[in-house]
């Protein structure tokens, strides 16, 4: 799992920039190890229906939508014929009616038609949600829209129906994963920090994070899958902790929202999905 791809990246996106020298190195480790990268669509739909894949599988993904994933990854992605997916946010997306895009974005971002170029050589597209907010702490109206309006502008300008989606921030629930699923995405990417396996169902599989600190030697041994538990055994400790305290909040603003009088108190109810 991939985000921005830059040499000097904004402050909030350098932890998870990696930079072009990095990547460059990274895939061609890929190569030499005799991997072959594969969408998330067609991982899935190998897993669902039986069919074959390649030796040594890998997924290969971007989240959110930074512009130096056409600048820099892609000349190194045609350079190997290798497949990749790429996840969008496209109320961050540049070159779109105004109504369609946000603010908040938190470094460059793709325009419309460096996605549409991207598509063109092979990269699958996905859905990342239309403003990129925490899918389990919104209500079930925002969470359609977010979900609904994300896969209906990639259809529009991609002309063609997008199948994957990742949940932005790696955040899930069963109500979010059936959101997805309503949707019409047919699988799901989480985070994890694990491989993926068919046993983890088609809305949940897992992915390993590469930083800007991860170096070729610790590359390798991730997409080995050796030592996972212990390089990310602080990452899964936290995200146990904040899952126990992300489920309290859902729970108590579901309950405010039940209470007698929210309604009326609120003005007539949630007006940010419009």
């Amino acid at each position: 799992m991939y985000h921005a791809v830059a040499e000097r990246p904004a402050p909030a996106t350098r932890a998870l920039s990696v930079p072009p020298g990095a990547f460059a190195a990274q895939m061609a480790l890929l190569g030499a190890r005799g991997f072959t990268p594969v969408t998330t669509a067609r991982l899935a739909d190998a897993w669902r229906t039986g069919q074959p894949l390649p030796e040594r599988p890998v997924l290969i993904t971007f989240d959110d939508g930074y512009e130096g994933v056409h600048r820099h990854a892609l000349p190194v992605l045609a350079e190997h014929s290798f497949a990749a997916t790429l996840f969008v946010s496209t109320a961050w997306l540049r070159g779109g009616p105004s109504d369609r895009r946000a603010g908040g974005a938190p470094d460059t971002m793709l325009d419309w038609d460096q996605v549409r170029e991207l598509a063109a050589a092979g990269t699958e597209i996905g859905g990342h949600s239309h403003t990129h907010p925490q899918l389990d702490q919104t209500d079930d109206r925002r969470l359609r829209f977010e979900t609904g309006r994300c896969r209906e502008i990639l259809a529009e300008e991609l002309g063609a129906e997008p199948v994957s989606f990742a949940y932005p921030y790696g955040y899930s629930s069963r109500r979010v994963r059936h959101a997805v699923r309503a949707a019409g995405f047919t699988q799901s990417l989480a985070v994890g920090n694990a491989l993926a396996r068919r046993g983890q169902g088609p809305y949940a599989l897992e992915r390993v994070t590469v930083r800007r600190t991860t170096g070729i030697e610790e590359f390798d041994r991730l997409v080995e899958g050796r030592a996972l538990g212990r390089a990310f055994a602080g990452d899964r400790a936290l995200t146990k902790g904040y899952a126990l305290v992300r489920r309290a909040r859902r729970a108590a603003a579901v309950a405010r929202a039940a209470a007698p009088g929210a309604r009326r108190r609120s003005g007539g109810g949630d007006r940010d999905a419009a």
